[in-house]
């Protein structure tokens, strides 16, 4: 029998880390780019994904949802907004995070992105169906057909809420998974010594 201890699931190291990087996500959460209609791209969930890389999907979770409840701070959809947020992050960075835990290496990234990607948009468009939608609707007494037609202005072939999702919002999410996954194949070599605590050289 050995006396050997057992490494703390967070290490002081790690709780920097984690720290830091829900800080940097939360301050971009702000930064919005219009993109069409109400939708508006941030790259908020770059940190998340460096996180997750660096540290595994169960710390980048924790990162998210601190990045979520500090949105919550600024909320100005009574944190609506910011539960479809956390509800997509987590869909990105739990394939990602997964498949990169088993496969460390390029391909790994590349195949844990893609899969986040196209499950994050799926989950997209499911939220923006089931939350989002009804809620402004709800909350600026906005009827689904004026969101609808607000579509069929860019679109003509929109004529439900269904087909507004899949043709405005599954884009969208598809283009902004797209955007951050190559900003963090792009960020994640020259930032991992900082990353995994090892300083730069």
């Amino acid at each position: 029998m050995t006396n050997a201890k057992k490494k703390p699931f967070l290490s002081v190291r790690d709780m920097t880390t984690i720290a830091i990087l829900a800080a940097i996500s939360a301050i971009l959460f702000m930064v919005e780019i219009p993109v069409v209609l109400f939708y508006k791209l941030d790259v908020s969930s770059l940190p998340v994904l460096l996180g997750t890389f660096a540290l595994g999907p169960i710390h980048g979770m924790i990162i998210q949802a601190i990045k979520s409840l500090l949105g919550l701070l600024h909320s100005s959809s009574q944190g609506v907004g910011e539960l479809a947020d956390f509800l997509m992050g987590a869909a990105m960075l739990l394939p990602a995070g997964i498949i990169y835990r088993f496969m460390r290496n390029r391909k790994g990234a590349i195949i844990g992105m893609g899969t986040g990607t196209i499950v994050a948009t799926i989950v997209g468009v499911l939220s923006n169906l089931f939350i989002m939608i009804p809620f402004y609707s709800a909350a600026f007494g906005m009827p689904v057909e004026a969101i609808i037609g607000m579509g069929q202005e860019l679109i003509p072939a929109i004529d439900s809420e269904f087909k507004f999702v899949m043709m405005i919002t599954a884009p969208f999410n598809l283009f902004k998974w797209i955007i951050i996954s190559a900003l963090t194949g792009l960020a994640y070599k020259p930032l991992s010594p900082l990353l995994h605590g090892k300083g730069v050289r």
